[in-house]
């Protein structure tokens, strides 16, 4: 040891020495305050979500884990994606006049009668939304298609509908989203829209659509007696691969 070293000095400038010695030596993070970035997590768990989205989601669970009735679980068998879109391409073409236009429409016409000309006053036709009005039209068979949502709550406002339409033999189909209906029919949302009359260059695509439905909705008879299938949690799935990996273990050693 040299003049005016202690053996403190010493002990410390080896441990420099040896601290230096890696260059890229790992140093350990600190995640207290002010120190290094906390890594990302999932909070979903940690989240207090709103209480109609809690109620979503027990909804959805209760709907895998219980033996839903065919008459309930016809509503999740909606149309394809082609299918929708071939038919939102022909629901469009008959919006419902809104009050503005449907106001310059009369007063056109009133403007033609005064001046003693010819005036088309003819109501545009158009899709019939509401459950009461699309009900008679379907007992009056006046209904050409009829299109019901797949997401209407309570299910009991249209459980009913489908029997119905088989009965009086309109054709019927499922489609996904009600809030997709009411902007047809320029509302928030709608459980169920008919078809009555379209104009000639319309008529072939609608038979199309008619024939799909009666085919795939009416004349299905497994659709409304078909039961959903039960989908259990991962708790209770881990549960019985267990049990079945036991059963081959013991199967294996009687063998």
């Amino acid at each position: 040891m040299g003049k005016g070293q202690t053996k403190t000095k010493t002990a410390t400038k080896a441990k420099k020495e040896i601290k230096h010695k890696n260059l890229f030596e790992a140093t350990p993070r600190n995640f207290r305050t002010g120190s290094s970035i906390q890594p990302k997590k999932d909070v979903t768990r940690l989240v207090k979500w709103p209480q109609y989205i809690l109620l979503q989601r027990q909804k959805r669970i209760l709907m895998k884990r219980l033996k839903v009735p065919g008459v309930i679980n016809q509503f999740t068998q909606t149309v394809a994606a082609d299918k929708a879109k071939a038919l939102f391409k022909l629901l469009a073409k008959y919006k419902p006049e809104t009050a503005a236009a449907k106001a310059a429409r009369l007063k056109d016409a009133a403007k033609a009668g005064a001046e003693g000309k010819a005036a088309d006053n003819k109501k545009p036709k158009f899709i019939k939304s509401g459950l009461n009005h699309v009900t008679t039209l379907v007992e009056q068979k006046k209904a050409k298609l009829v299109v019901i949502a797949h997401d209407v709550d309570p299910i009991e406002l249209v459980v009913w509908l489908p029997h119905l339409c088989k009965s009086k033999n309109v054709p019927y189909l499922f489609i996904k989203g009600k809030a997709r209906l009411g902007a047809l029919v320029n509302k928030k949302t709608t459980c169920a829209v008919a078809l009555t009359e379209v104009r000639k260059e319309d008529q072939a695509e609608l038979d199309r659509l008619a024939e799909f439905a009666n085919t795939n909705y009416n004349s299905n008879k497994e659709l409304a007696t078909r039961y959903g299938a039960i989908v259990l949690g991962g708790k209770a799935q881990a549960r019985l691969k267990k049990a079945q990996e036991a059963k081959n273990a013991e199967i294996m050693q009687k063998n």
